[in-house]
């Protein structure tokens, strides 16, 4: 049975919101166990005394090496103005307790922070003074990090604030800490408002702000307020400017540099042992009560000791399941003689990610018409990888898939029109069966880039440095009554990532077997290894 809440209680916990760091609401609104701490004075005295110096080490980050290009682009971008883009908070998963935290992946890429640095926390650029010496010398923006400081052993938030104490939440980075880490100067979010603030008009020369909107209500309210307040005020104007900061800092991440390179080759290998684990366990599974779960536990339980988490939710669809493209219920029974998909990747802890899929038959061994329909997908994707190469687009990748995919519908007798009036606008009979795209950038998002304009990504050419995938599948649902029975139920997809270099793509996942004796040689090694 928890505590009674008392009126005095109540009163602290009154002062405890109003005074909370950045004052989060979404800490202090939810009483619960943890709120209902000892208050007297003793226990607050004897709480400050006897602990050991806990100074956590500090080391820059490699990503610090890479972040100063990207935040001169950036300011470059948007002269003159204030550019506020925040972590963000923990999302409620219920009632007091949260999802694990994962920053928003702008706040990610521009300050070089993984893992769970830092809810709450807020970058923001700094127009210089046009007149200084550092805008001479082609400076545009000055970078600051806003965070709560430490909440130590030697302070009271330590045993006092369950959001930000360090007795609850452990060892946190403080300013001092950001700063190294970084590189960039780090102050106190209490300093943010006024931080904001300055300068701040809509007359000429003064300063305006955008803001990400979308990442942190209350920083989006907060920026909107100090606008209204200095004459900016109108709300479609200033959400069409947010949206164009949204949309550079998507299509900016669309060529990675070496760093962003090596960390998706690290989570290509990270995903690899994922399914080296799924496959092991797939023996003992076959049959079980929800035994797609079984296999995703195995996937997801490599992606915690290797990485962050997974990337996305994974996708283990077995039989009917398969040809479901967004099945992630994974409730169903794995059963022998069926057609098993597996949509997984490891994000590492710098929150790159991986996507691959794999098709695999559960007893080990492709039937004729498996590796027949297995095939023909094997053959769409190396057609895309063949049509990708510098200067091409993704409408190109798409088009070559799609060819492959038309054809061999055509010539196993599914198709009610010629391949050429299928794959032409006014027909696309194919995509009954493969209705979604084949192609994808890549990145810290799982699709990565989501917010750039049409004609920066789908009609761009592919340049050296992108990342994306290629992943035709073919998808027969049980209840489709214009293919043979013998084809319902089998749904097959494979998903491969790939970088563009001057010299034309490169399979990163070149290691992660999906020729058809290679799966099969691979499932009977990995079995063997799971006795």
């Amino acid at each position: 049975m928890g505590e009674v809440v008392t009126e005095k209680d109540k009163e602290y916990e009154a002062e405890e919101r109003k005074n909370a760091p950045g004052n989060d609401q979404a800490m202090s609104d939810r009483v619960n166990n943890r709120s209902l701490r000892p208050r007297s004075e003793a226990f607050k005295d004897f709480m400050k005394s006897g602990w050991a110096d806990d100074e956590p080490e500090i080391k820059p980050l490699e990503s610090s090496k890479f972040t100063p290009a990207r935040l001169a682009a950036l300011g470059k971008a948007f002269p003159g103005e204030r550019l506020v883009i925040p972590a963000g908070q923990p999302k409620v998963r219920n009632n007091d307790c949260d999802y694990m935290f994962r920053p928003d992946t702008a706040f990610a890429y521009y300050t070089g922070l993984g893992v769970d640095y830092e809810a709450g926390a807020v970058l923001v650029l700094n127009p210089v003074d046009p007149d200084s010496e550092e805008a001479k010398a082609g400076k545009t923006h000055t970078p600051e990090l806003f965070v709560a400081p430490r909440a130590d052993n030697s302070t009271t938030d330590f045993f006092m604030n369950p959001h930000y104490g360090e007795y609850w939440v452990g060892p946190r980075a403080g300013l001092k800490e950001m700063t190294a880490m970084t590189g960039i100067e780090t102050h106190d979010i209490a300093q943010l408002a006024d931080a904001l603030s300055k300068d701040v008009g809509s007359e000429a020369g003064a300063v305006r702000v955008r803001v990400m909107r979308e990442t942190d209500p209350q920083i989006t309210s907060l920026v909107e307020s100090i606008r209204e307040a200095n004459g900016a005020s109108d709300p479609d104007k200033n959400a069409a400017n947010d949206d164009k900061l949204h949309e550079f800092t998507s299509e900016a991440r669309m060529v990675k540099d070496s760093y962003e390179i090596n960390e998706m080759r690290k989570a290509v290998d990270a995903t690899k042992h994922g399914f080296d684990r799924l496959l092991s366990t797939l023996p003992a599974a076959i049959d079980k009560p929800r035994s797609e779960r079984i296999l995703e536990g195995a996937f997801n339980a490599v992606s915690r000791e290797l990485g962050n988490a997974v990337g996305y939710d994974s996708i283990v669809a077995s039989g009917p399941h398969a040809p479901i493209l967004h099945w992630m219920r994974n409730t169903g029974v794995v059963k022998t003689g069926d057609m098993l998909l597996v949509d997984a990747g490891v994000e590492v802890d710098s929150l790159y990610t991986a996507d691959i899929t794999r098709t695999f038959p559960t007893n080990g061994k492709f039937t004729d018409l498996q590796k027949r329909l297995y095939q023909a997908v094997l053959d769409s994707q190396q057609a895309g990888f063949e049509a990708a190469k510098p200067g091409a687009t993704y409408s190109d990748i798409h088009h070559a898939c799609m060819r492959v995919i038309a054809e061999r519908l055509h010539d196993w007798g599914l198709l009610p029109v010629s391949v050429e009036e299928s794959l032409s606008p006014e027909g696309q009979q194919h995509r009954r069966w493969l209705a979604c795209g084949v192609a994808h950038h890549l990145g810290l998002d799982v699709h990565d880039c989501a917010q750039a304009r049409f004609e920066a990504y789908q009609g761009a050419p592919i340049r050296p440095g992108m990342i994306f995938t290629i992943e035709p599948g073919l998808y027969f649902r049980e209840d489709d009554l214009l293919i043979p029975p013998e084809y319902r139920g089998i749904g097959i997809r494979i998903e491969d990532d790939v970088l563009m270099t001057e010299n034309g793509p490169e399979w990163i996942s070149a290691g992660i077997p999906k020729q058809i004796d290679e799966v099969e040689q691979w499932m009977a090694d990995r079995a063997a290894a799971g006795k």
